[in-house]
């Protein structure tokens, strides 16, 4: 069996928001973060790695935005568990003059290959990472990269709903897995 934990962004993600639905609608759990507006990476990945940490089962994790950053740090450093896969979403690009002061304790970003398989998934306009810079994480990560075009930050105000194409992603990433979550 392989369990599917959520890693949401900055904020959180909202009830409309295809992390939220797909929680709702294929009982994925959440990563619960102590505080979703003043992020402290430390905390984020200690997290992580406590809930990754509380089943013996096969994880996957589907991250979004900020928590994209939250698992490469936990990919790159600390890793007590083991995650057979994420699917990451949205990954902002935080090496620039315009991160916001609440993001800086996420700088320096981790740009080393992760120890498990990665597809990132961007947006043509995303605001937080230009295509170019999602392909350098992704280079840095060991990872694969698909484009599913101008879908924003794709997220609740992208108007993705339960965002079917990024599901069927999902169902591919767990293929070899032999898992129908």
């Amino acid at each position: 069996m392989t369990r599917i934990l959520t890693v949401p962004g900055w904020g959180s993600s909202g009830p409309e928001h295809w992390q939220s639905i797909w929680e709702r609608e294929h009982g994925f759990q959440r990563v619960e973060q102590q505080d979703w507006e003043t992020p402290q990476l430390r905390d984020w990945v200690a997290q992580l790695d406590e809930a990754i940490g509380q089943s013996e089962e096969s994880t996957v994790l589907v991250a979004h935005s900020l928590g994209c950053q939250a698992v490469a740090h936990w990919g790159c450093c600390v890793i007590n568990h083991p995650v057979k896969a994420v699917l990451m979403v949205a990954p902002p690009y935080l090496d620039g003059p315009d991160v916001p002061a609440e993001l800086q304790n996420f700088v320096p970003m981790h740009l080393e290959p992760l120890p498990f398989q990665v597809l990132v998934v961007a947006s043509s306009n995303d605001p937080y990472a230009s295509l170019e810079q999602a392909e350098q994480l992704v280079q840095a990560w060991g990872g694969q990269l698909v484009n599913v075009g101008e879908k924003g930050h794709i997220n609740s105000a992208s108007g993705l709903g339960d965002w079917p194409e990024g599901y069927r992603l999902l169902q591919a990433l767990l293929e070899p897995y032999c898992v129908d979550p």
